[in-house]
């Protein structure tokens, strides 16, 4: 179909023309607002139908021809997607979250089984773990590395990617530029936005990895024939059906990771700039630490109740098929593997929030704190200086410096 012209396209984008009336000036700007943001959407649709690869030069007209600025920066900010964002994301993730995984293992048995290490901290409990046979002893605590390596390192490359490409975007739609009061706003925007995205690839591999730590069955599983069995004894909706429980936690994960680290290292940027404290390579170095220091605090409380409830979600089968075994013992083999067959359901988000709420109230959400402000605070703080190191590596300024 051949391209219309720019002057048919402006017509089309433009509002249309009435004969002139007098207008009641305390809805005028209600309008001018909706016009515009009609206008916008309007003009992107335009562009992309007319594909930005081939057409380019008609795609920039239809932008211009709409008169929209917020449209027309909103699109070069969209066109300007940078890869080294994604490479170093994914670095950094997969690198934090492999290292932890012995942490992560023992605080998910502290939340997944809290009658059997009863009165024991991340020490105590993790000590318990290597003495007891059952639970496999040290090896135990590897439990879940191989979904956790590659499922996070997917998933940081998205979120880190989509929150420094959307960033511009949310900036460049609310109308202002790098010094506007909405600039924050596009943080948080960008924010969700990645968290969301990050949650749907994660959940499959977060699935297996639970399971991998509190059910025996999958825990010599790898990825390539663990996730198949998931598949197969769940169905893939099912399985998917974390996803409630996954945005709980990784929506407020990434807007107190994301936002604070930008606008902490940017506040501190600030400070030694008026004050010379440090010369830029110091600074570098400091800031980024101290940033994903605090970074690590706001996202561990933020996300803390969702963790709760993301643990809660996938162990609910378990536990429940858990004591159903333990009351027939004397059932035979076929119903005891049918049992546990059916053990790994997740639990519906509803429920299992009621749930958590019915044993302790609020406090009941925050259980596990203290064991996931050091996981947490390793995996943030290390991960936030990886990335800041491989941004700079690939040739990217260092966050907030800019």
């Amino acid at each position: 179909m051949p391209l219309q012209s720019t002057a048919t396209i402006g017509a089309i984008a433009e509002p249309h023309q009435q004969p002139y009336r007098k207008r009641n000036h305390t809805t005028s700007s209600r309008h001018r607002k909706l016009s515009v943001m009609k206008r916008s959407v309007l003009a992107t649709t335009m562009a992309l139908a007319l594909g930005l690869n081939n057409h380019q030069g008609h795609a920039v007209q239809v932008v211009d021809a709409a008169m929209n600025p917020s449209a027309i920066a909103a699109l070069k900010a969209l066109k300007s997607v940078d890869y080294r964002y994604f490479v170093a994301g994914g670095t950094c993730a997969a690198f934090s979250h492999g290292i932890t995984t012995p942490i992560d293992v023992v605080k998910t048995k502290l939340q997944a089984n809290p009658e059997k290490y009863k009165g024991k901290g991340l020490i105590g409990a993790t000590v318990q773990i290597c003495r007891d046979p059952d639970e496999g002893g040290p090896a135990a605590l590897l439990s879940g590395l191989g979904p956790t390596v590659l499922g996070y390192g997917v998933e940081g490359a998205m979120k880190f990617g989509a929150y420094e490409v959307a960033k511009p975007i949310f900036g460049a739609l609310l109308g202002g530029g790098d010094g506007s009061s909405n600039k924050v706003l596009s943080f948080v925007l960008a924010s969700i936005l990645a968290g969301a995205i990050a949650s749907i690839l994660l959940v499959p591999m977060e699935s297996l990895r639970i399971k991998q730590v509190t059910d025996p069955s999958y825990q010599q599983m790898t990825v390539f024939d663990g996730l198949p069995k998931i598949f197969r004894d769940d169905g893939f909706w099912i399985t998917m059906s974390g996803i409630y429980a996954m945005l709980t936690k990784q929506v407020p994960y990434t807007f107190g990771k994301q936002v604070s680290f930008d606008l902490v290292a940017k506040f501190l940027y600030s400070i030694n700039a008026d004050a010379s404290l440090l010369s830029d390579d110091q600074a570098k170095w400091i800031v980024s630490l101290l940033s994903a220091f605090c970074a690590s605090i706001v996202a561990c409380l933020c996300s803390q109740p969702g963790d709760m409830v993301l643990t809660e979600t996938y162990n609910k089968g378990s536990s429940s098929g858990a004591k159903s075994k333990s009351k027939s013992s004397k059932r035979t083999n076929a119903k005891a593997s049918s049992s546990s067959s059916s053990s790994t359901t997740p639990g519906s988000f509803g429920k299992v929030v009621g749930e958590i709420y019915a044993r302790g109230g609020v406090p009941e959400f925050y259980r596990g704190t203290p064991a996931r402000l050091v996981h947490v605070g390793m995996i943030i703080t290390s991960q936030l200086v990886i990335y800041d190191m491989v941004k700079q590596f690939l040739g990217l300024p260092a966050t907030g410096s800019h």
